[in-house]
């Protein structure tokens, strides 16, 4: 992770513009069809949640915009990716879990486990600051037809919510919301990351 001087980054005019806003966070809506992944779960006997995480992960990692973030007024570039989760510890409290990307589906989910795992049993976040973090949030228990995060100001990472899926016929579909910072990445970089998330689920191999 290294600082950056933005106007030497194709992320110039967009930092200038919303570095100060208010309110610098975009969400845009999207339905996945996530049929292969269920049935890949089944199949093989892997988390839902995991293989959502991975295909973000992947989508993510071939869109350079996702390797820059604003912190604070500083502009950042990162080397690394990571998918957070939020975790259910055995308090039936909520904690926090960044997992490293990685490439290799066997690799991402040992990870995925282990530290979801440990991150249950200690109560404690497993946070990666060296990363660029893509937080996502599951919700499962609801139907819902998205959300929009909360700007925090503090926290300008992307931010992923979806709900229950939803079955018809023979289609599996999933509603998600995408928050990003504006002075990140623009509407079509956001777009582009959504229909690449959908390709990575329909190709995924397992």
């Amino acid at each position: 992770m290294e600082q950056v001087d933005p106007k030497q980054t194709s992320r110039a005019y967009a930092f200038e513009m919303w570095i100060d806003a208010p309110m610098p966070m975009v969400t845009i809506f999207k339905k996945l069809d996530i049929s292969r992944l269920v049935r890949i779960g089944r199949r093989k006997g892997l988390k839902l949640n995991m293989l959502m995480c991975y295909c973000i992960g992947r989508a993510a990692s071939g869109i350079k915009e996702f390797y820059m973030l604003p912190v604070g007024r500083r502009l950042m570039r990162y080397d690394s990716i990571a998918v957070n989760t939020i975790v259910e510890n055995r308090l039936g409290e909520v904690s926090s879990c960044d997992i490293p990307f990685t490439d290799d589906l066997d690799t991402f989910n040992r990870d995925y486990l282990r530290l979801t795992r440990q991150v249950a049993e200690s109560c404690t976040n497993h946070d990666l600051t060296q990363y660029m973090v893509i937080g996502t949030s599951a919700l499962v228990q609801c139907q819902i037809e998205g959300a929009v995060g909360m700007y925090s100001g503090i926290f300008n990472n992307p931010f992923m919510i979806w709900g229950r899926y939803r079955r018809r016929m023979l289609r599996t579909t999933l509603t998600v919301s995408f928050q990003f910072h504006h002075t990140q990445m623009d509407g079509a970089h956001a777009a582009r990351f959504l229909d690449a998330l959908q390709r990575e689920i329909d190709r995924l191999k397992a």
